[in-house]
C-alpha cells in the first residue's frame, strides 16, 4: 500500500536515520500495540487521552460513549495527533548521558471521521475486539441495536504518519569504552499473569485457548 505518509509534520528530525515511512512498518507497530494516546486542542488547551484502538486496512478506529468529551471534540473535524510507543529494552550505557531505550513508535496526524454506516461501524467494533484478543469476536455476543446507537466510532485515516525505531546496544563516547563499567541492553516484553475467572460465572466453562495462550 502506497500512501503519502511522509510530510513536513511527520518527518523525523531528531536521529532521522531511525525514521521509517513505509506503510507496512507502521502497520506492524500499530497491530502489536494496545493503547495509544490521542492529542488534540479543546477550548485553547491541549489534551492527551489514552485509549484502545483497532485497525482495518489504512484506517484506525477508536470508539466510546457518544457523550465522551474526546469523541465529541474530534467529531467536529479538529486536528488530531495519534501516538503509540512499544518499549523493547533498556539501553544501559557506560555514562549516564548515553542511557537510552530500544523502542518502536508511530506518530500520525489527521482528522477523525464519524462512522455512521452500520456495516462499517460493526466492522470497526469487530476490529477493536479482535485487536484486543484474536478470536474473541466469535466467542461473545455481538453489539445489539441499543449498544450500537450508544457507541460513537471514529475513523482516523493512516495517510500522514511516521515510525521511529531504535535497536541495538548503547553508543558510548569512544573514551568511555575502556571504563570498567557493565553496559548492554535489558530486553523488555509484555507478559501475562494467571487468568482470573469472573466470580459471577454461573456455569463451569473452560478458559478459552486464546486466553491461555495470549501473547503479542
Amino acid at each position: 500500500m502506497t500512501l503519502p505518509l511522509k510530510t513536513k509534520k511527520t518527518q523525523v528530525r531528531r536521529a532521522p536515520k531511525r525514521g521509517q515511512y513505509d506503510f507496512e512498518a507502521i502497520a506492524q507497530i500499530l497491530d502489536e500495540g494496545l493503547v495509544c494516546q490521542i492529542g488534540f486542542v479543546v477550548e485553547g488547551r491541549p489534551v492527551v487521552i489514552p485509549t484502545a484502538y483497532g485497525r482495518v486496512g489504512d484506517k484506525i478506529y477508536i470508539h466510546g460513549a457518544s457523550a465522551s468529551r474526546m469523541l465529541k471534540s474530534l467529531i467536529t473535524g479538529i486536528e488530531v495527533c495519534f501516538t503509540l510507543t512499544l518499549l523493547d529494552g533498556l539501553v544501559l550505557a557506560r555514562s549516564a548521558y548515553h542511557h537510552s531505550m530500544n523502542y518502536r513508535s508511530v506518530v500520525l496526524f489527521g482528522k477523525a471521521e464519524n462512522v455512521t454506516d452500520k456495516a462499517e461501524k460493526m466492522t470497526a467494533l469487530k476490529a477493536f475486539t479482535e485487536h484486543v484478543m484474536k478470536g474473541r469476536w466469535e466467542d461473545v455476543r455481538s453489539p445489539n441495536p441499543q449498544e450500537l446507537a450508544a457507541t460513537c466510532v471514529l475513523a482516523l485515516p493512516i495517510t500522514e504518519a511516521s515510525a521511529k525505531i531504535r535497536t541495538g546496544p548503547p553508543v558510548d563516547a569512544e573514551e568511555d569504552y575502556k571504563l570498567p563499567i557493565w553496559a548492554g541492553v535489558l530486553p523488555l516484553t509484555m507478559a501475562t499473569g494467571s487468568v482470573i475467572t469472573d466470580p459471577k460465572m454461573t456455569a463451569e466453562i473452560d478458559i478459552p485457548e486464546n486466553v491461555l495462550d495470549y501473547h503479542r
